[in-house]
């Protein structure tokens, strides 16, 4: 998928002028609408709903932000509920709304500390709105060990036995130094992110981005939710892993396990057993006699039922090898073409060198590279998919536009290690140029048939893809 231009770009009105908005039409059926966020974009959504949530109920801002992260950011539900009974949400939310009882450091004459036992007269002391008071130093290492050892945010209880009393934002920054207040932020920042259902954490390494698509866990059976972050990390909205289309996340869940479980099978069997020469039976190597097999004997019955067992096992075992092994050398040959980046590279600078094109006009060969190496892991989803597809007239078709695909990236891949002649540069640019455009049609014309049959339900599977 090509970068947005400005004019794709969209923006919400609910975020800073910041956050970075794309896709604007869901133009083809395997593509979906999405959102990328940065943290400030996040934090002025919280605040947001807590403002809208504050008002409708009522309430201190505070205690709606606790009653938000209780609903899990529900705003509806939560709504809804409070409605219906707000005595019974607030108990079982934590959260006593008495304006009287904000808490305070205060000093009170004669108290006695029952965590460290302090009964100093001038000991500061701090008790939430249940009214359960400590000294301040205990609060400071309660909630600092919290923040900082447990990573807790959403649910930090009253240090009192059996008081389920959350210890709100504003009592935190009260109460802790401002590196500590700083992770604790964080920590909320990312429980917004993690409890709602249509907000992803972009899974790049480093990254501080977040992705909204609206694609419910319900649709993961009929479409596949690829997002693109703006630190270029193409994945899979619905499950965080890689760009895995067209296999829906189901699938490619399966596929994964039956490769971690079959793996060492395959490997066992190529390493150790051997065709019998006389008979062609699957014989382990050194070995040559069983219970019912002999060469110069023949066991009628219990040889023909382990010969069916065997010919049935031995079949499944090769064509699951026949897709696992496709699979295999494309993941390879996409981590090879990666490093054709650095040859790339080179190259770019070598054409600039010996041709009068500028250091734009010769992106086409990163651009060619881009194209190769996503096609490449298009290419390896499409043997998970097929694996599990089951034969048809439609699976003749799949098979036709995965061929043809295939053709194309290795014709590409064959261009790009071209060596460069300076009296040939135009003729090479044009027939990068070109075959870079078809295979990316190529590309696109798999995807949209796999999509289009997903939401059609034309796939007939031989797996249940709903468990």
């Amino acid at each position: 998928m090509s970068e947005p231009s400005d004019d794709d770009l969209m923006y919400d009105d609910s975020y800073r002028e910041s956050d970075v908005v794309a896709e604007k039409d869901r133009k083809k059926s395997y593509e979906v609408e999405f959102i990328v966020h940065p943290i400030q974009g996040i934090v002025k959504k919280q605040d947001e709903e807590v403002v809208h949530v504050s008002s409708i109920l009522g309430i201190q801002k505070q205690h709606a932000a606790t009653l938000l992260r209780h609903f899990r950011w529900n705003k509806e539900r939560l709504i809804e509920r409070y409605m219906d009974n707000s005595d019974d949400v607030l108990k079982k939310a934590g959260v006593i709304t008495d304006d009287s009882r904000v808490p305070k450091f205060v000093r009170v004459p004669g108290f006695v500390c029952e965590i460290c036992c302090d009964d100093d007269n001038d000991l500061e002391t701090l008790a939430l709105s249940c009214g359960h008071r400590f000294c301040r130093n205990c609060y400071e290492h309660y909630l600092t060990q919290k923040i900082k050892e447990e990573g807790e945010s959403r649910r930090i209880l009253c240090m009192a036995n059996n008081c389920n009393v959350i210890v709100d934002e504003s009592t935190v920054e009260l109460a802790v130094n401002k590196d500590i207040h700083e992770r604790y932020r964080t920590l909320l920042n990312r429980t917004y992110v993690d409890d709602n259902e249509y907000l992803r954490w972009c899974p790049a390494p480093s990254c501080e981005y977040a992705v909204e698509c609206h694609v419910p866990q319900t649709s993961l059976t009929s479409i596949v939710p690829t997002v693109e972050c703006v630190c270029s990390h193409r994945f899979c909205f619905g499950c965080g892993l890689p760009d895995h289309q067209p296999s829906i996340c189901m699938l490619v869940k399966k596929w994964i396990k039956k490769c971690e479980d079959d793996s060492e099978t395959a490997n066992w069997i190529s390493a150790h057993t051997k065709e019998c020469g006389k008979c062609h039976s699957t014989i382990e190597k050194n070995e040559h006699g069983t219970s019912w097999y002999n060469c110069n004997r023949y066991d009628e019955k219990s040889s023909q039922d382990a010969r069916d067992q065997q010919a049935k096992s031995r079949a499944s075992l090769e064509r699951y090898l026949h897709y696992y092994n496709r699979f295999a050398n494309h993941e390879q040959s996409a981590k090879l073409d990666r490093e054709l980046y650095n040859k790339t590279e080179k190259k770019m600078e070598e054409m600039q060198q010996t041709s009068d094109l500028s250091w734009i006009e010769v992106q086409f060969l990163k651009k060619a590279v881009d194209i190769l190496v996503q096609c490449r892991m298009t290419l390896k989803w499409t043997y998970a998919f097929a694996f599990y597809l089951a034969r048809n007239n439609q699976t003749e078709i799949f098979e036709d536009n995965q061929r043809d695909l295939e053709m194309a990236v290795e014709l590409l891949s064959e261009l790009l290690e071209k060596p460069i002649e300076a009296e040939k540069i135009a003729e090479l640019k044009q027939q990068v140029l070109d075959k870079t455009v078809y295979v990316a049609s190529r590309r696109e014309v798999v995807l949209e048939d796999t999509a289009k049959g997903l939401l059609e339900g034309r796939w007939e599977f031989q797996v249940d893809i709903k468990n």
